[in-house]
């Protein structure tokens, strides 16, 4: 017997429009981020555009260290 494929409608108050977040170390997502992007993997186009939060020390240590760079 074959397998059918079955549609059903989605429900939309069941389906949240909020993107969902997961919380979890910088240390965790550094080496398979900078992976992905020296890969030139193409799910990271996908997600160029989406903002993120990072704590404002963070930030200013990436600005400066663009700052080093520029300046090298």
């Amino acid at each position: 017997m074959r397998n059918r494929l079955r549609i059903f409608p989605v429900d939309e108050s069941v389906q949240s429009h909020e993107p969902t977040t997961v919380t979890l170390k910088l240390g965790e997502v550094l080496e398979p981020l900078a992976d992905a992007y020296h890969s030139q993997r193409a799910f990271i186009e996908d997600f160029a555009q989406d903002e993120i939060r990072i704590p404002s020390d963070l930030y200013e240590a990436l600005m400066a260290s663009i700052s080093v760079r520029k300046l090298a």
